[in-house]
């Protein structure tokens, strides 16, 4: 993001964890005049998210439009008893590229929906990497000790209207394949290839307004935006003088952004990766350790977060015109930044990103391991392999998708 392309005029509030993010959204959605949209990857209808299904209930049935797109996978179908309280309150949901069985071994099962979002009326937006799923609970590993680490973002301010435009237009195609499918599934294909061919996939406007935080909602689709959010990161990084705070799930850069990070590094950037020290899901897990080498050589240091999960997508950093800060849902990581729907939004005023780099400086000293490189240098044959061997299929996945990396 640069001066020229960032919008002004923004009110916003950062949020970590659900904790704070979905009693916000509850607020902001007991207020909702006309119209509340949603979407997200996982919504678990149990513990603290239950808030939020009864808060979208509750505005449909007293009149309010409420429509919610769920992830296929992330999410698959929503549970029968929601449902039919949904459906009798008025609540309208769709399912993004639902996938099951051997359909998730081909590549257009790999496209998924894992952007959060939500925008109330064309006043309030939400943005983030936080899913509707409780801070303490983890649909792999049941009870957690500590909570999440993650964090969203709400905003007051022309930023909504592109958080508005974009969520109508997915919501709209999905409505109009569903329609054209119950008719003619060729046509549906059709129809959705054309749309994408038009030039109507959700622009990112421009335009400056007085003063106060300046924003851009980046995005990344398979369509018009395929490269944007690995493109504002690289963009970020050049620009950067003296640090560079990142705090990321799943890290396995590419080439390009490997390169960008390491020049930083060597023109005395001080460079901090704040990364997933729990082991959660093979592929990433080990994929994400076989890219530390290259990193630590260059001199940037890694800390494993080991309190808990580590689910943030943000970073702090400085700029020319002020320090910058994201906060969104994409990793970064293949899978993110070449094949799903990510959005996130870039931030250039400096008390938002002290804000940010406090919540970050704390969870390096006191909820993370610096990874020393000896030590990882000395990490065993079985570790080694188990590293390349999840690198590998990570690149073969994403060469079959068609995809450079």
């Amino acid at each position: 993001m640069n001066g020229d392309t960032a919008r002004a005029e923004h009110e916003l509030t950062l949020l970590k964890g659900g904790e704070a993010l979905f009693p916000a959204m509850v607020e902001a959605i007991a207020g909702a005049r006309s119209e509340v949209m949603l979407e997200t990857y996982i919504f678990d209808f149990a513990h603290s998210a239950l808030s939020v299904a009864e808060a979208l209930e509750r505005a449909a049935a007293r009149g309010v439009t409420v429509r919610v797109v769920v992830d296929g996978v992330g999410t698959g179908e929503i549970p029968q008893d929601w449902r039919v309280r949904w459906a009798a309150a008025g609540v309208r949901w769709r399912i993004f590229n639902p996938a099951h069985g051997w359909r998730l071994l081909a590549p257009r099962g790999w496209r998924r929906l894992h952007r959060k979002l939500c925008v109330v009326d064309g006043d309030i937006a939400f943005c983030g990497g936080i899913n509707l799923l409780d801070d303490h609970h983890d649909p792999n590993h049941g009870a957690l000790e500590q909570p999440r680490f993650d964090f969203a973002v709400r905003v007051r301010g022309p930023l909504v209207e592109d958080v508005h435009d974009t969520m109508t237009r997915l919501w709209w195609r999905l409505q109009t394949a569903r329609k054209l499918r119950q008719v003619d599934a060729e046509g549906a294909l059709t129809a959705v290839r054309a749309a994408a061919r038009s030039g109507v996939e959700e622009p990112v406007h421009s335009r400056r307004m007085g003063h106060g935080a300046r924003a851009s909602l980046v995005l990344r689709d398979n369509f018009r935006f395929r490269r944007r959010i690995e493109s504002s990161y690289r963009l970020a990084i050049a620009q950067a003088r003296r640090e560079i705070v990142i705090a990321n799930a799943y890290f396995v850069p590419g080439v390009t952004l490997q390169r960008a990070l390491i020049r930083a590094a060597r023109r005395g950037v001080k460079i901090t990766l704040l990364l997933q020290g729990r082991y959660e899901y093979f592929m990433q897990y080990h994929a994400s350790r076989a890219a530390y080498g290259p990193m630590l050589a260059a001199g940037v240091e890694i800390i494993e977060y080991e309190a808990s999960f580590l689910h943030a997508k943000v970073a702090v950093m400085d700029a020319p015109r002020g320090a910058l800060a994201t906060v969104g849902s994409s990793n970064l990581d293949p899978f993110s930044l070449l094949l799903a729907r990510e959005a996130n939004v870039f931030v250039r005023d400096d008390a938002f990103a002290a804000e940010m780099m406090g919540h970050l400086r704390y969870a390096i000293a006191h909820q993370g391991r610096r990874v020393a490189p000896d030590a990882h240098a000395r990490r065993s044959l079985v570790t080694r392999m188990a590293n390349w061997l999840a690198y590998a299929g990570m690149r073969l996945m994403i060469m079959i998708a068609g995809k450079r990396y």
